[in-house]
């Protein structure tokens, strides 16, 4: 199983952001080779990073696809790109943004330590995410879609992942659309 995550806080091609993201699991599901096998329910949440990134409409999904997960991150690209345009800034607004979480509990990029390390954030991909367990707006459609899976490096649950992040101000969960 693969954890996908979706976000939008930017009208496109597809429409506000809460219509932005299930076009996107629509067209997922449509890929060839991508099953998908559930879906969160959306969340509005607070934005992340410098400035006012405004508000969020957040989700997961769970997909299978025989994909390797450099393969996968180009299709997420390419559905990113589809749904409309990206600020330049990081973490600033965006039509949509695709992260892959988890892909089968592989371990990419994160020292013994459960550190991550310098040349994994330099090169690309880093499995599970590098910031998910510290992400409210990632924790609460998990938790809520599958509490019981567990971080393959800090082997907690979403629930508990959930739990120490709920009072977060950054990118705290405002409510289920």
């Amino acid at each position: 199983m693969i954890l996908i995550a979706l976000g939008s806080n930017r009208p496109g091609v597809w429409g506000l952001p809460a219509k932005t993201i299930k076009t996107a699991m629509d067209v997922l599901a449509k890929t060839a080779g991508t099953h998908i096998l559930w879906r969160s329910d959306l969340y509005e949440t607070a934005g992340v990073g410098p400035g006012q990134p405004g508000v969020f409409v957040n989700a997961v999904v769970a997909i299978e696809c025989h994909c390797s997960p450099g393969a996968l991150l180009r299709r997420l690209k390419t559905i990113e790109r589809m749904a409309g345009p990206r600020s330049a800034r990081r973490w600033g607004p965006r039509t949509l943004d695709l992260d892959i979480l988890d892909y089968r509990g592989r371990i990419i990029g994160w020292r013994k330590s459960a550190r991550l390390s310098d040349a994994a954030l330099r090169n690309g991909i880093v499995l599970p995410h590098a910031l998910m367990h510290s992400r409210p707006f990632v924790l609460a459609p998990l938790a809520e879609a599958m509490p019981g899976w567990r971080h393959p490096v800090l082997k907690s649950t979403a629930r508990e992942l959930w739990k120490h992040v709920r009072h977060a101000r950054t990118g705290q969960v405002l409510k289920r659309v």
